[in-house]
């Protein structure tokens, strides 16, 4: 019933072939879960400082996921082991059946209401309140069946992830400069480790993307860990490095992607993909699937955080004390200017991502 190894640890089986390229550290060593708590790798402070922030509740997961103490994939492993302390919660809490489904799907919602614009949480959370349903009503135990699916779960994550790398690497030439924003987490770190390992070289070029300069501390430090060579620019860099030759190809993750191929990523991804169409040069954009919860634009609730965290960097104010902040957390880039959308299923345009759903995949691009 219980496991005390990292959750994406969990995931390596023998059905996954072991990769010559280790992730990083970062991917790696990310969420625990451990007896009742979760411990959280803080990523506000890696990698100056390794700490670990300890959740003993659902309410304290949530709180984390929405302080900013992981980002990227972290939220989802996160949730998944926080749905584990809802289970054990209602089965100390509660004595029948009704009550522990009651309180459980009170813990997925709060999960679910943490960040909602990406789509990873709430297809974690709702994967694994079904497999809680079907335990009790089979008269299972559900903490064990819970922490079961959590495992289960990130296993298929990352295999996914694996699959995802394998056709972006088919899209990055040997001797490639490719740019990122943001923190990509295993989306990128699994193509580059196809890349590797398909003997190409290829050298990186992160934005800082403030305000939490998730590119400065996070995408750099993995990459570099992953022998790549890596330089850093401001997030006002971009479009001058494309016009003077820099930079072959734009690469970022996708917080979500709707069904008619809008790219929904962290604020600043727009005005790169601009300029790249401008000059020519390709952005790719890597997600696991299109949501079919979204069909349009429309259908996705973009978060604002609060104002004041643009005011700061790494604690320390930045800003006059007379002004105030604006955050809009994501930004939408249409699919006019998205080249290509690799997803666990092979590559894809903008413009066709029904074609995922379809069990003929003639239509996704050759790897």
């Amino acid at each position: 019933m219980e496991t005390t190894s990292p959750i994406p640890r969990e995931l390596e089986t023998e059905k996954i072939p072991r990769a010559r390229v280790p992730q990083p550290t970062l991917v790696a060593e990310s969420v625990l879960l451990e007896d009742d708590v979760v411990r959280i790798l803080d990523r506000r402070v890696f990698p100056f400082e390794r700490v670990w922030v300890e959740c003993r509740s659902v309410e304290e997961v949530a709180r984390a996921i929405e302080n900013m103490v992981t980002q990227s994939s972290g939220p989802w492993f996160a949730a998944a082991g926080g749905m584990a302390l809802g289970a054990r919660a209602a089965e100390r809490e509660r004595s029948t059946d009704a009550g522990r489904h009651a309180a459980v799907h009170a813990y997925g919602k709060r999960l679910k209401a943490t960040r909602r614009t990406n789509n990873q949480i709430r297809e974690v959370v709702d994967d694994l309140l079904a497999v809680a349903d079907a335990a009790l009503t089979q008269g299972d135990d559900i903490v064990s069946a819970v922490v079961r699916g959590a495992v289960a779960a990130a296993d298929r994550y990352t295999e996914r992830s694996r699959r995802l790398g394998t056709h972006a690497a088919n899209l990055i030439p040997d001797g490639a400069t490719i740019l990122t924003h943001c923190w990509a987490e295993s989306y990128l770190t699994e193509t580059v480790a196809a890349v590797l390992e398909a003997g190409k070289s290829i050298e990186a070029i992160c934005t800082e993307t403030r305000p939490y300069l998730q590119g400065a501390r996070l995408t750099s430090e993995s990459l570099a860990e992953m022998g790549v060579p890596t330089r850093l620019i401001t997030d006002g860099m971009a479009a001058h490095l494309m016009d003077r030759g820099d930079i072959d190809l734009f690469v970022t993750a996708a917080d979500r992607v709707t069904m008619d191929g809008h790219v929904v990523n962290k604020i600043g991804t727009f005005q790169i993909a601009l300029a790249a169409q401008a000059l020519n040069i390709p952005y790719i954009a890597l997600v696991h699937a299109p949501d079919l919860k979204a069909p349009q634009i429309a259908d996705v609730e973009m978060e604002d955080r609060d104002g004041d965290e643009v005011l700061y960097c790494l604690g320390r104010r930045t800003a006059s004390e007379r002004v105030t902040g604006i955050y809009p957390a994501f930004d939408v880039t249409p699919p006019r200017y998205v080249s290509t959308i690799v997803t666990d299923r092979g590559r894809f345009s903008p413009f066709d991502m029904r074609s995922y759903y379809s069990d003929d995949l003639t239509s996704a691009r050759p790897s």
